[in-house]
């Protein structure tokens, strides 16, 4: 009788130990819909975590480009206005050149016909006219000289034009990666905000299924 008892004892003990294996081998094969929801909720912060890494590296990476096309932009702009100032002396410097070439030219004319009156008048070997002959000439090397200085100022007024128009272009330039820049900053911005809500969001959905809710 007592071998008996003790042969169905370890038969119900052998029993009850397949189902505690039986029931944790279901356990862990399926998961409850918390547990699923709970690890899920994980996957999805991690998820929401690394989007936020990301568009805050992409959002640093815009604001560095943002910061370099400002100082491009404003080195552009400082050569563009030298350069104006430039083509401004360059005009200055021209418009002189010509008054003072428009003058000898002036001079030559008067010096031609008082050479003239004074061949007629004193003969061509006289001292008068040699003196014409010396203001002349001098005249002519004023006038020449002069409309060298106008040829150099032309151009130096077309090579500052060029630079300045060149900066011109560099400054639009500039000005449209600024823009562009920019515009990606923001929508990086937008999306660093939509993660942080995500990842708030998961987080208390976290919360919620641990508390069994």
């Amino acid at each position: 009788m007592n071998a008996e008892l003790v042969v169905l004892r370890g038969v119900l003990a052998i029993a009850f130990a397949g189902l505690l294996a039986g029931g944790a081998y279901a356990q862990s094969q399926d998961p409850t819909p918390q547990q699923q929801d709970i690890q899920n909720d994980k996957k999805d912060i991690r998820k929401d975590k690394k989007d936020l890494a990301k568009d805050r590296a992409d959002r640093n990476a815009d604001q560095r480009d943002i910061n370099h096309d400002k100082r491009d932009l404003g080195k552009d702009r400082a050569d563009r206005n030298a350069d104006q100032k430039d083509i401004n002396r360059d005009r200055r410097d021209l418009n002189k050149d010509r008054a003072d070439r428009n003058a000898d030219q002036r001079d030559i004319n008067r010096d031609k016909a008082q050479l003239v009156r004074d061949d007629k008048k004193y003969g061509v070997n006289s001292a008068q006219v040699q003196a014409d002959r010396k203001d002349l000439h001098a005249d002519r090397v004023d006038r020449n000289k002069d409309q060298k200085d106008i040829n150099h100022d032309r151009g130096d007024l077309n090579k500052d034009r060029a630079d300045r128009n060149a900066d011109q272009r560099d400054i639009n330039h500039d000005k449209n990666d600024l823009a562009k820049d920019r515009k990606d900053r923001n929508h990086d911005q937008r999306g660093i905000n939509k993660d942080k809500r995500d990842l708030h969001r998961d987080r208390k959905d976290l919360r919620h299924d641990k508390h069994g809710h």
